[in-house]
């Protein structure tokens, strides 16, 4: 048998051992084996040629070799099979169909595919990477399932630096109500980003991607993944052993990887940080208030920061009387405990669907596109709400609240207005009056080395009116702060 060196591909009369790779045609990515940090054990694994510190795949995560005599080949109807010293199956691909003259190619997105001599296309794809991923996602791979086949893809993060076997946290599509993406922490949902608003999924941090993002949603198909727009880019994402998912950067100047971005990004991020019906608004101390409308279900939970009880409503709805809706603007949407979803609907229509049920809490847009369309409501607590600050992330949720109470926020609202806008006034009085006194002592002082200047800006009997106006108690709203209110 043969033995590789230094190509992209393996035919049935072909192997590679431990020290040998395959890489790609672009020399671009290489596989072979390794042993992660401090550890001795080795993996079959896909890395950037000569890019250390990131393996980007690795086939038998879940049963090391012990020694330096592995051995990878492929077999004649198209497994592809690793064996150790002992000529044990380490790890094997499962094949969708036999090949009569297959080949194993690394390509030159990073995918080590199983295909037919005679078809190169990746609809003849025996097998192929791509579709099996452990921590990390590179352009080209689609997390999610349908795609003429049984196939859940998703993330797994290493159990440590030196262990890549699964660890605690997971990164997958979860379909619950709309998609979104989510991770894991066994069972547990420790971040989630947002659903997909008919551009992206409005939780995740928006940065200038070489990328167009694919989404797929139907009765049979589910995935989401990106195509580059430029092959010489590549990035990977990647969830570590502690859960964080980090979006990477190749710089070819420095061979190194650059970070992007990461999430959970935040304190806001952390799913249900403010408990139900609360929001997390990361810029305010304390991050986590009630909804308005609700107040903390424990004050003295609260006042130590711990808001997991979450807040309950100050007044009761559920056609209890006459009830309306607040409009919550620019937030990430409420998690899907309990949910109606009706796609073709309008938000005047969705209003109306979500009055007449007494069990409706919320309502809101399920896609923002074209002004907005389709129709989402909840009928149960509302859970992990934060306030987004740039655009392309914000959507609006209109929240049951009872008249009465719709009536206090709009009167607080409106007393809250008026304060600030009297406030910004008397400030506005007081840098005149500031100004006046600055030009006295300057004239005076001018005038006493025998000098005569004037402001370019301002006139003196300007000043003076406004400064006569203010002292009779008349609050002037000047350069543009607002109109004129009379203080009593």
């Amino acid at each position: 048998m043969e033995f590789c060196n230094a190509s992209d591909a393996i035919t049935p009369n072909q192997s590679m051992i431990d020290g040998e790779t395959l890489v790609s045609l672009d020399q671009r990515f290489e596989l072979g084996f390794f042993s992660p940090g401090k550890s001795t054990n080795r993996y079959l694994g896909i890395w950037c040629k000569n890019v250390p510190g990131a393996i980007l795949w690795v086939a038998n995560r879940n049963k090391p070799i012990t020694d330096s005599f592995g051995v990878l080949s492929i077999s004649k109807n198209g497994t592809l099979f690793l064996h150790n010293q002992m000529r044990s199956v380490i790890w094997f691909s499962s094949a969708s169909r036999i090949s009569e003259s297959p080949v194993v190619q690394l390509l030159d997105t990073g995918n080590l595919v199983i295909t037919d001599k005679s078809s190169t296309s990746p609809e003849s794809y025996i097998w192929q990477s791509f579709d099996f991923p452990t921590d990390t996602r590179l352009p080209g791979m689609k997390l999610g399932h349908g795609l003429n086949d049984n196939l859940d893809r998703y993330l797994v993060s290493w159990k440590s630096a030196d262990d890549p076997s699964p660890g605690d946290f997971t990164y997958r599509i979860d379909n619950y109500g709309l998609p979104q993406l989510v991770i894991f922490m066994g069972s547990m949902k420790k971040f989630r980003s947002g659903p997909w608003n008919g551009l992206r999924f409005s939780g995740l941090p928006i940065f200038v991607s070489p990328f167009s993002p694919i989404f797929v949603f139907h009765e049979d198909k589910l995935y989401y993944g990106y195509d580059p727009y430029n092959r010489s880019v590549t990035t990977r994402l990647t969830l570590d052993p502690s859960g964080l998912l980090e979006r990477y950067r190749l710089n070819e100047t420095r061979m190194e990887w650059s970070l992007l971005y990461s999430v959970p990004r935040d304190q806001c991020d952390n799913f249900g940080l403010c408990g139900p019906n609360g929001i997390c608004r990361i810029y305010r101390t304390p991050m986590c208030e009630c909804l308005n409308g609700f107040i903390p279900k424990s004050q003295e939970e609260w006042e130590m920061l711990d808001w997991s009880s979450g807040c309950a409503r100050r007044m009761p709805v559920g056609c209890q009387g006459e009830e309306g809706f607040l409009k919550v603007e620019g937030v990430k949407l409420p998690d899907f405990s309990n949910f109606w979803l009706n796609k073709s609907m309008n938000l005047k229509e969705c209003k109306a669907e979500c009055l007449k049920n007494c069990s409706c809490m919320a309502y809101a847009n399920s896609d923002i596109t074209g002004g907005g369309s389709g129709c989402l409501m909840w009928f149960r607590d509302l859970i992990d709400i934060r306030e987004f600050d740039d655009q392309d992330s914000r959507q609006d949720i209109y929240i049951r609240l009872a008249a009465s109470e719709l009536k206090s926020i709009h009167d607080s609202n409106k007393k809250k207005r008026l304060v600030i806008t009297v406030a910004v006034s008397v400030i506005s009085g007081m840098l005149i009056l500031g100004l006046l006194l600055w030009f006295i002592i300057w004239k005076k002082g001018s005038q006493r080395k025998g000098e005569e200047w004037e402001l370019p800006l301002f006139d003196l009997a300007t000043i003076a009116t406004a400064t006569n106006n203010f002292s009779t108690a008349n609050v002037l709203g000047v350069g543009g702060f607002g109109p004129v209110y009379k203080v009593r």
